[in-house]
């Protein structure tokens, strides 16, 4: 316990050392749709409702300076998209099959609200889950009446028999049919794929039997395991296929293993693990290039005596294997009524998230979930606004996937306030241009494409217009302009010209 103490209070002190503006910087929210908890705030709301919800949900996070979004569009075997596969959600309509009235693509109208505002879009699905209780009524055209012999009843909850190698090739060709159709940036699972454990233990008796590809019955963890892994690397292999472009992301329960049950686990004591109760072999996923992200979700405090955020935080960044790291917020445990102490003070994101900017090989975090951003976080939204993300941030780049960046923008012309440029239109489709950075400098001041202050706004249009105001007015300014594809990969500035504000 002392131990876990220490290293918590070495890395707090750390973090509060130095108040940083990195320029690259996963900042994301979660945005769940099960249960209604985030988006649409009920089911049944009209078409114009929905999307009233939508932006007004996408300008309160670009106000407080997200460039990802992580949406739930797959809950429960079920759509929030036109798809030939599986029906139209019940949290969106309220009954379960039935379509938007007057009809409108939710998850279009969400990719391109996000992309209007510079958000990368994830899609986040539940790759088994079928319902969250069995006796609710499915759509008639759901898989589940099609193939009842993949569904199994476990804590009065239908999933899909991860064992069945049907149920696996349904998920990779649900994925397919998003990733061809739609222009996510990602996909992105959560820590669902076995269910969490109940007393009995989950009845995969006949796929065992039938699938066991020769493994014994004292070694069922690990037949689990590869069921799992199997799923991961297809659908790994399946997205780049697709689209080379497509990150894919997994969000695991916060502990891989404890030390206790493994050498290489972390410094923990928690009951439940991916490795051990999920059958989620995180660290083989990312050792193999499976996947593109990590984001372990972190709901604890700095100084937990078990699961400790700093312990954890440092574990996770040292399992990295040349793949991305994040971290999860608990946005949701901020309130005055918490009786952990911690989780009353709105600095505890605070230090975790200068706690994260402090550790080599973490690269941002996300938090847990939307709609907590629209209650009294006592001054932690506003933390956020001024402070920590007070200037733009890229998302952080994937050199594994390309690292090739777009041509740098020309024909810079200037008239009055007015910048235009162009761009070329050869290459292929990761080194186009997707965005572009103004950079705005006062002439005199050294210009430093690392510092994000120097940047002006991020647009995905050829021409911008520079408004003068009484702060900066009558001086002279240096402007650039760089290009970004949709890998986050940024070409150098372009030429400079003056403009006066």
């Amino acid at each position: 316990m002392y131990k876990l103490l220490f290293v918590s209070l070495m890395f707090l002190a750390v973090g509060l050392s130095a108040q940083t503006y990195p320029k690259r910087e996963f900042r994301a929210v979660w945005v769940a749709t099960v249960n209604n908890i985030d988006w649409p705030s009920k089911p049944g709301l009209s078409t114009e409702q929905q999307k009233k919800e939508i932006v007004d949900i996408l300008d309160m996070h670009a106000r407080n300076g997200m460039n990802v979004v992580i949406m739930q569009i797959r809950p429960a075997a079920d759509a929030f998209y036109a798809s030939e596969l599986e029906p139209w959600s019940r949290y969106l309509t309220g009954t379960a099959g039935k379509a938007p009235n007057p009809f409108y693509d939710p998850l279009q109208f969400w990719i391109e609200q996000c992309h209007q505002r510079n958000m990368e879009f994830h899609a986040w699905l539940n790759p088994y889950r079928v319902a969250q209780n069995a006796n609710e009524p499915l759509a008639a055209n759901h898989i589940a009446f099609k193939h009842p012999e993949w569904v199994i009843n476990y804590g009065g909850k239908l999933y899909f028999d991860p064992g069945i190698p049907a149920t696996r090739e349904f998920v990779v060709k649900v994925v397919n049919d998003i990733v061809a159709r739609y222009d996510v940036d990602a996909i992105h699972f959560d820590d669902y794929f076995y269910p969490y454990p109940l007393k009995e233990d989950f009845p995969d008796e006949n796929s065992f039997a039938q699938y066991s590809r020769g493994f014994l019955p004292e070694r069922k963890a690990d037949w689990r395991r590869e069921n799992v892994d199997i799923l991961i690397k297809s659908l790994s292999e399946n997205i780049k296929k697709t689209k080379p472009w497509v990150k894919f992301g997994i969000s695991p329960f916060g502990v891989w293993r404890n030390k206790a049950d493994d050498p290489d686990g972390s410094e923990t004591t928690a009951g439940t693990t991916n490795y051990d109760h999920l059958y989620a072999d995180i660290l083989k996923w990312q050792k193999n290039g499976w996947i593109d992200y990590c984001l372990p979700q972190l709901y604890w405090q700095i100084g937990h005596p078990s699961v400790d955020f700093a312990t954890l935080s440092k574990w996770w960044a040292d399992h990295a294997y040349n793949r991305a790291m994040y971290i999860g917020q608990a946005l949701y445990k901020l309130e005055a009524a918490s009786t952990v102490p911690e989780w009353k003070d709105p600095d505890q994101l605070v230090k975790q998230i200068q706690l994260i900017r402090q550790i080599p090989k973490l690269d941002g975090s996300a938090f847990y979930s939307s709609v907590h951003f629209k209650r009294d976080l006592y001054g932690f939204d506003k933390e956020l606004r001024e402070k920590l993300y007070k200037y733009p941030a890229l998302v952080p780049q994937m050199p594994w996937i390309d690292k090739t960046p777009p041509s740098v923008p020309y024909h810079i012309k200037k008239k009055g306030h007015k910048l235009k440029w162009k761009t070329s239109k050869t290459g292929n489709e990761l080194d186009k241009a997707a965005r572009f950075i103004v950079y705005l400098n006062q002439i005199g001041s050294q210009f430093d494409a690392k510092n994000p202050e120097n940047i002006f706004t991020i647009t995905n249009h050829k021409s911008i217009i520079i408004k003068p105001n009484s702060r900066k007015l009558q001086r002279k300014y240096e402007v650039r302009v760089s290009a970004v594809d949709r890998l986050q990969n940024e070409s150098a500035a372009s030429k400079v010209k003056v403009i006066k504000l």
